[in-house]
């Protein structure tokens, strides 16, 4: 049985130094095809998000075609299935590649980020408050011990929740998690704006948090939502068994 790699990454960047969207969007339309990489990459002008697929030995000769064309070489990460989740070679340009539609300076978001070695003591810190980031039908398949669920149905409803029900003079130590780590790019130096002064985000997500940590070690309960046709992933990365609760808003895709 051939093994297809998945591969997800994403940056924040001021992408008018890499070139007109519309000819970038061709081109990399065009590297998809060439190269047989199945998925979606979202530009815009704050950056790129890209969740993708394709044969292992096509990946590696994509990822270098691509930081060719753009200036950047991509930080990502990769999970293996027995079949290609994606099917359509796809490139968009959409107002943010994560929507949030709130205004963020994301250069709020530094020293936010705990490594997954790190992360358990945070999660186990009765101080700190530990938001789920995601929606809640991801929140149902699985998330952290002690995770507060917002119980959002899309990304940009975070703020209500913030402005409802936290308080930078109570909630002195915030920490959050999304599926791979964009999502928090936004929503921490969103609360670093908000007054909010202890701040921390999961490096790399829960995807990343899973890959780095020994099962036996995890403080993970329950399966890691997706969004391809995998639905969800168990500890060790592996196709799961948690039914799709969501109704696959455009919204709440993420790397």
């Amino acid at each position: 049985m051939e093994e297809v790699q998945i591969i997800s990454f994403y940056k924040f960047t001021d992408m008018s130094r890499v070139g007109d969207l519309p000819v970038l969007k061709n081109a990399l339309a065009e590297l998809l095809r060439t190269n047989e990489i199945f998925g979606t990459i979202i530009l815009a002008e704050e950056g790129f998000n890209a969740n993708l697929c394709g044969r292992p030995e096509r990946i590696d000769p994509f990822l270098r075609s691509f930081a060719e064309i753009t200036g950047f070489e991509p930080e990502y990460r990769s999970t293996f299935h027995s079949r290609a989740p994606f099917r359509k070679h796809e490139v968009k340009i959409k107002p943010e590649i994560v929507t949030f539609r709130h205004d963020v300076e994301i250069a709020f978001a530094a020293g936010t980020h705990v490594e997954p070695t790190e992360w358990n003591a945070i999660v186990s810190d009765p101080e700190v408050l530990v938001i789920d980031v995601r929606n809640d039908y991801e929140h149902r398949s699985g998330t952290f011990i002690n995770a507060v669920n917002p119980s959002t149905v899309k990304f940009s409803e975070l703020p209500d929740f913030v402005a409802a029900r936290m308080d930078p003079s109570i909630h002195r130590k915030v920490a959050m998690f999304c599926t791979g780590g964009i999502r928090c790019e936004k929503f921490a130096p969103y609360l670093k704006q908000q007054g909010f002064k202890e701040v921390f985000q999961l490096k790399g997500g829960i995807l990343n948090y899973l890959a780095e940590v020994p099962v036996e070690d995890q403080l993970w309960s329950g399966e890691c939502f997706v969004f391809d046709e995998r639905i969800s992933l168990d500890k060790r990365l592996q196709k799961g068994g948690s039914p799709d609760l969501s109704q696959r808003h455009p919204d709440t895709a993420e790397s």
